[in-house]
């Protein structure tokens, strides 16, 4: 099979006949074998039966039914899990990506040799103020962090060789980062095409501003798994060490001061009221319990499954 469609979606029972026909009527003026996978993601309209509709219309159509929502994610998770196609495509239900897309970020997985191709919508026809900027600077920082120049990370609309999807896994609200998995992962041809924007048909954004909170703090998660997920003491212990490290040291200046006061009769404060003494204490105990923390960390690495899991690309003999 060519082509593996995942569609997400959660309450857009309008736009799903919409899309289906548009990507059919592209796959078939190129030639594509495909499947469209929709990942319904607890919708509470009528999203499923709409689904249920369009199979008995195509053998296309494939069909996920989560019992509740559990978020984007999630539902590209299971969608990857789910494809079959040498090239996935990934877009969203509400009409914004458009279909037309899908031979161009075929042809650049399968003759450029790219892993993965994310889109750019270069031309955005939300909010500027709500959507765009925040997106600009969500963008900025995420390159920084990342080491990958994507100016739209988070666009719905990607392309990956099927290997790659395969090999990562999507949790929480990760989504947002995929291209970054997939380079922890051993991905690292990873392209851009700048793909077209249009406005929402029907219904309304399921997105909040609070996703551009989360996806700072899922970013800092995602920089601290990659470089300490497996070598825990070389965060905790090293940080522990020095705080322990200087508490001592200030320690034995605070002791120090008291003793050459007391040599030359000078009246001084007494150890146990002075605050440097207090705060020497307090950080040797958060260097002991942070150095504790890389130990138990290791111990768990240690006794984990996942110790010795890597990806191999190839085997020869």
């Amino acid at each position: 099979m060519d082509i593996s469609v995942i569609v997400p979606l959660y309450n857009e029972a309008e736009s799903l006949p919409v899309l289906f026909e548009w990507i059919a009527r592209v796959m078939q003026a190129h030639g594509f074998t495909y499947e469209v996978v929709f990942v319904n993601d607890g919708s509470t309209d009528d999203s499923w039966n709409v689904i249920r509709r369009l199979r008995e219309e195509s053998e296309q159509v494939r069909g996920i039914c989560f019992r509740r929502n559990y978020g984007k994610s999630a539902a590209l998770y299971c969608g990857f899990k789910a494809a079959e196609g040498d090239v996935v495509i990934t877009m969203d239900a509400d009409l914004q990506d458009s279909p037309d897309e899908i031979p161009e970020l075929y042809r650049m997985i399968k003759e450029d040799g790219y892993d993965l191709v994310s889109g750019w919508k270069q031309k955005r026809y939300d909010n500027k103020l709500t959507k765009n900027l925040p997106s600009k600077l969500f963008n900025a920082t995420a390159r920084k962090v990342t080491g990958i120049h994507l100016h739209d990370m988070n666009c719905g609309l990607k392309a990956y060789r099927q290997e790659v999807v395969k090999n990562i896994e999507v949790f929480s609200e990760m989504h947002r980062y995929i291209p970054y998995l997939a380079k922890n992962a051993g991905f690292t041809k990873i392209g851009e095409k700048v793909v077209q924007h249009r406005k929402r048909e029907f219904g309304t954004s399921k997105f909040g501003m609070n996703r551009f909170v989360n996806g700072y703090l899922d970013l800092m998660t995602l920089w601290f798994l990659n470089k300490f997920g497996k070598q825990p003491m070389h965060f905790f212990g090293l940080i522990g060490s020095l705080m322990f490290f200087l508490g001592l040291v200030a320690i034995i200046v605070v002791g120090g001061m008291k003793l050459h006061a007391l040599h030359h009769g000078i009246q001084a404060m007494l150890v146990g009221v002075n605050p440097y003494f207090h705060l020497s204490i307090l950080m040797m105990m958060l260097g002991c319990m942070l150095f504790l923390a890389g130990f138990l960390g290791e111990l768990i690495i240690r006794n984990s499954s996942e110790r010795n899991n890597y990806l191999i690309r190839e085997e020869i003999g």
